[in-house]
């Protein structure tokens, strides 16, 4: 007959927690993050309707889905999950068209946050980080969505 040892389960279940706790964690702070856009080009002080950054090739492509891709995982990822795959706390925004609905829908939600009785579900990005920043995240988005 196995016997049962209570203390070594409580070590177990306390270990579990804490991993599980660790990797929820690591998607990193509420807090939304500076990004440096300084390799990026220039947009300005008005907002695109559409993404300036779509059509890009070469090297300039490249550095912006490494801002993009180093802006998402620092601000976007707790809610929106890791690579952009969403973990189901909120919308997976890989999935909006690459098009100007898409785009118009970003804006919107970038500018505006997400609010529902009183309680904040996202910030209003445009707040915390430039035009640039939130381009270069759009760009790396449609760079990983399901085709």
């Amino acid at each position: 007959m196995i016997k049962f040892n209570l203390g070594l389960s409580q070590k177990c279940l306390i270990t579990l927690i804490s991993v599980c706790s660790f990797s929820i964690a690591a998607h990193g702070p509420v807090t939304p993050q500076a990004i440096n856009t300084s390799t990026l080009p220039t947009l300005g002080e008005e907002w695109f309707d559409t993404n300036p950054y779509r059509e890009k090739e070469g090297d300039v492509l490249t550095e912006i889905l490494r801002v993009g891709a180093s802006a998402y995982n620092q601000n976007c990822a707790r809610c929106h999950g890791l690579g952009g795959v969403s973990g189901g706390i909120a919308p997976d925004i890989r999935k909006l068209p690459a098009d100007f609905d898409g785009d118009e829908w970003y804006i919107y939600r970038v500018q505006n946050g997400a609010v529902r009785n009183g309680a904040v579900y996202m910030p209003k990005m445009t707040e915390h980080l430039n035009q640039e920043a939130l381009w270069a995240i759009r760009t790396w988005l449609e760079s990983v969505s399901e085709k």
